[in-house]
């Protein structure tokens, strides 16, 4: 049985959505609604617009690419009022954003193993119980392997979470990550589950001792199941801009990314990162957030996103 995991919401609950995403961008929106709100579309509204978007942390080289799409398109079809430079833009950011738009899909494999990443802060065991709840309501059965085992916190956090979706979970105090990893993924086999969720401890992509801990995870979870991990998901902050394009391309070359989770994008100017993530190391978005709340993380969708960013 494949799943994918939260299709398409009604549109009633998107449309809630969306409101709550534009809502989360809207520093972001605000700043590059204001661009258009001239009189006609000249240098100056360009230069206001690079500034706008480089300010949301676009990052040069998207900004770039999106401001020659825009002077193109606006001489081919002889644009004159800026709310029409606006629209532009919109369609050149979900064309950019397009590649990133892709579910994930569970149940090739039995289990499907999902293997989480992240930098401490960057929401990541949260964001491993939302997902565990879009599973469950999916109709799949998870097994949580709690492998932060330095960290008291993390494991409570995790059992809450567990707890609270009623699904099972494998942890030990202080032992070794690769083996709660093995055991879980073993258990997961043992037990016929559909998922096996691995949490594992954050760390910055700096820490090199902690990175190739990381890497050690990964070849022990191969010995449990040869295809496995199925998917290697990296959590990021949404409000750390640029460094949030450093980690995805520190924790790629480490570890081979499958997909991303942006989280906490509620109350930044930085909203412009999957831009940059976009133009520079695209990999997948699987979800995005925007709040604390079960229902603050949704599906990714490229167009919607552009729309929000740019304040429509």
């Amino acid at each position: 049985m494949e799943i994918p995991v939260a299709a398409p919401a009604a549109p009633v609950e998107r449309q809630g959505w969306m409101r709550r995403l534009s809502a989360g961008l809207r520093k972001t929106g605000g700043n590059l609604a204001q661009v258009f709100t001239g009189g006609t579309i000249d240098e100056a509204l360009y230069e206001e617009l690079e500034s706008a978007l480089l300010m949301a942390d676009t990052g040069v080289k998207a900004t770039q690419h999106l401001l020659e799409q825009v002077r193109r398109k606006v001489a081919a079809t002889g644009a004159t009022r800026p709310v029409q430079a606006q629209n532009i833009l919109a369609d050149a950011l979900a064309a950019l954003l397009q590649p990133l738009q892709k579910p994930l899909v569970i149940g090739q494999e039995q289990p499907t193993v999902v293997m989480v990443a992240g930098v401490n802060g960057a929401g990541k065991t949260t964001s491993i119980g939302k997902l565990t709840k879009h599973l469950a309501d999916e109709g799949a059965s998870v097994l949580l392997a709690a492998a932060d085992t330095f960290r008291a916190a993390a494991r409570e956090q995790l059992a809450i979470w567990a707890d609270r979706n009623t699904v099972e979970i494998v942890s030990q105090q202080g032992g070794d990550p690769a083996a709660v990893s093995f055991d879980a993924v073993t258990a997961g086999k043992a037990r016929g589950k559909d998922v096996v969720i691995v949490d594992t401890a954050g760390r910055l992509p700096t820490q090199l001792h902690l990175m190739e801990e990381l890497r050690k995870i990964k070849r022990v979870v191969q010995k449990a199941q040869p295809s496995a991990p199925h998917e290697v998901l990296l959590v990021i902050d949404g409000n750390t801009g640029q460094n949030a394009l450093a980690q995805v391309k520190a924790f790629d070359a480490a570890l081979g990314l499958t997909g991303l989770v942006v989280t906490k994008l509620d109350g930044t100017a930085k909203g412009g990162v999957l831009a940059a993530i976009a133009q520079e190391h695209p990999i997948p978005v699987y979800f995005i957030g925007v709040g604390e709340k079960l229902e603050d993380l949704e599906t990714f969708d490229a167009r919607e996103f552009a729309q929000a960013l740019l304040g429509h």
